[in-house]
Formats: structure tokens, sequence, C-alpha cells
């Protein structure tokens, strides 16, 4: 029969549970420690950041305070930009591009003959416009390559050339995009066009890119090249702390 009076669980069962909530709030303590410290270190590189180049060059890096990034660099006829993630790694900072960008390609179209050249390239866009500027390297059954580039109407070798062609490479320096070798085989025809598919042609991939991080800089290694960009405290409003030793 009841007492009337609540019924109370054994002292066992409120001890236990007692633990636990006291294990959980050990955690969630925990938790909120490492977030703040992470929010901590992130708010010491956040910002925007200038490229220090010449007065031809305008970009910029701009790490935002939720993790994400937004770049851009603009020299001459190089158009570059990239959006994704940023992670402060200490010395370090880990840029992911967010899609990761499909590369651009080059392919075989098609082959015709004419009379007048003893070979004419082609680089063509998905819509079959002609594309002036690619480098083109091409390669003899002796001797020395030839180095040269297209015009929108494309390329001819000289007539007075006597070589037979053997191959052909194709480039886009500003984008360190490189064809791989094509085999000429001028039974087929002596026209020849290439398509160059741009998909995401001047997305930079960041992603395993080293990165160094300075007090107010930061330094993008793109190859051989080094890109340093400085903090713009105009635009940010105060002096980050440095990283330390």
């Amino acid at each position: 029969m009841s007492s009337g009076k609540g019924e109370q669980l054994p002292r066992g069962r409120v001890a236990v549970s007692t633990g636990r909530f006291r294990r959980y709030g050990l955690l969630l303590a925990s938790l909120s420690l490492l977030i703040s410290q992470s929010s901590a270190a992130r708010s010491k590189l956040e910002g925007r950041y200038r490229l220090s180049g010449g007065p031809d060059e305008a970009a910029e890096l701009i790490l935002k305070p939720d993790g994400t990034f937004e770049y851009f660099l603009a020299a001459g006829s190089l158009d570059e930009h990239a959006k994704g993630r940023w992670q402060d790694e200490h010395r370090h900072l880990q840029l992911t591009t967010i899609p990761k960008p499909v590369a651009p390609v080059f392919s075989t179209g098609a082959a015709s003959r004419v009379a007048d050249a003893p070979l004419v390239l082609h680089v063509t866009g998905p819509r079959g416009g002609g594309i002036a500027g690619v480098d083109l390297r091409v390669g003899f059954d002796r001797g020395e390559d030839i180095d040269a580039y297209t015009q929108d109407y494309g390329w001819s070798l000289p007539e007075q050339e006597r070589r037979t062609p053997r191959w052909v490479e194709f480039g886009v320096p500003i984008y360190q995009l490189n064809s791989q070798r094509f085999l000429l085989d001028l039974t087929k025809g002596n026209e020849l066009t290439f398509l160059l598919t741009p998909d995401d042609m001047g997305e930079i991939d960041f992603t395993g890119m080293q990165i160094d991080v300075e007090p107010s800089r930061i330094i993008i290694h793109r190859g051989e090249a080094l890109m340093v960009f400085s903090r713009d405290d105009a635009k940010h409003g105060h002096e980050p702390p440095g990283n330390g030793p």
C-alpha cells in the first residue's frame, strides 16, 4: 500500500544519476573551452589581406570569422578566384577550395586536309570559336622543335618546312596548364583541331598548398613563386597578435 509519500528511488540510483550529470557537466565545460580556444586562434588571422605586388597586380585574401575565405587576383590578362574554408594551423594556414575545381583539359577534335600548308593547327573552345594565345610546341622526325602560339584562326607550319611533324603539345602558362603530348597522324589529315574545355580555369585549388603565417603577413607558395599578402588594417581595424615562437 502507498504511504501517501512520493515513491523514492534507491540511494544507489540517485548517486549514479548525480555522477552522470557531473560527468556530462565536465564534458560540456571541456568542449566549451576547446571552442573558445579555437575561436581565439581563428580571430588572430581573420581579416582582409592584400597582395604586396606591382602596380599592375591586384589581389585579396579574405579570412572570414565563420571559417570561410575568398580569394581573387587580377594581373593583366590573368584572373583567378577561389572560395572555401580556412583553418589556422599555428604557423601555417590551410585553405580548402570548395567545391574542388575541375581542371581544364585539351582533347583531339576533327581532322581534314588542306593544300596550302604542311600542317595547320586550331585550338577551339566548347562553342567552336578559335582561341588565340595558346602556346604550342611541335616535334619532328629530326632536328629541333618549333615553339609558337595560336591565333584565333589557328597556326600554320611554314611551307618551306620539309621535316615531318610527329607530335604537338599545348600550354597556357598563366594558368600553369599543359596538355599531354598528342601524336600526329598526317594520314588522317594535316588540318587538325584540338578542343580546350576550360571547366574551372582560373579557380585555384589551394588544397595541400604550402601557406606560411607570419605576424601581419600570409605567404602562399605557388611553385617557385611566393605570393606575400599583408594585412589591411584599415579594413580589419586592429593589428593582430603574432603567432608566437
